[in-house]
């Protein structure tokens, strides 16, 4: 056996077994956008963080926002992020919600649109704020009921350096059928 071949040998002999991760997962699912941003937060003080977002009607709960968290099972729960819900119906109130809470130091994690016994058709947006960072954020909504005037409106923000973060199609009270584009950008 040549030295290289010994040496690689060696090597491989020394290398650790890689083990796949292993997750636990947690569903928080409510009516209200109340309990869901409290739910949220404690799942987060135990370590998990949010994962996806989807509003619509359950089998047994009715109209529902329903919200997974996942952490690594063998890691330490370690409480790092903080989470806002922001619910409205007016996409100039979201933008202006999401600014604030940008300044903060939140990020745009996920939105959906499901329907509360109080504010009918709503937008929720989930914010999330990683405790070691002291980054900004900055937040620009585009919504139009045209997809083909979409293209023309985000290219002036791109050159502004904001990225598209995320984007929905919905129905609510005051826009009626909307196509609403989220772009963000560090500060």
């Amino acid at each position: 056996m040549t030295s290289l071949a010994r040496l690689a040998l060696a090597a491989l002999s020394l290398a650790a077994p890689v083990l796949a991760a292993e997750y636990d997962y947690k569903l928080v699912a409510t009516k209200k956008t109340s309990t869901a941003e409290k739910e949220l937060n404690e799942a987060a003080r135990a370590g998990y963080q949010f994962q996806y977002v989807m509003g619509g009607v359950t089998a047994i709960g009715g109209s529902e926002v329903v919200c997974v968290l996942m952490k690594e099972s063998s890691k330490a729960a370690k409480p790092q992020y903080e989470y806002r819900l922001l619910a409205t119906n007016r996409t100039s109130t979201m933008e202006k919600e999401m600014q604030a809470a940008g300044r903060e130091g939140y990020r745009y994690r996920g939105q959906t649109v499901f329907e509360s016994a109080f504010g009918g058709k709503e937008v929720v947006v989930i914010m999330e704020r990683d405790a070691e960072s002291k980054t900004q954020y900055s937040y620009r909504l585009q919504a139009t009921s045209k997809t083909s005037t979409m293209q023309k409106e985000l290219l002036p923000l791109g050159r502004e350096g904001f990225r598209i973060v995320g984007l929905s199609v919905a129905t609510t009270a005051f826009g009626g059928a909307e196509l609403v584009a989220v772009v963000e950008k560090e500060q």
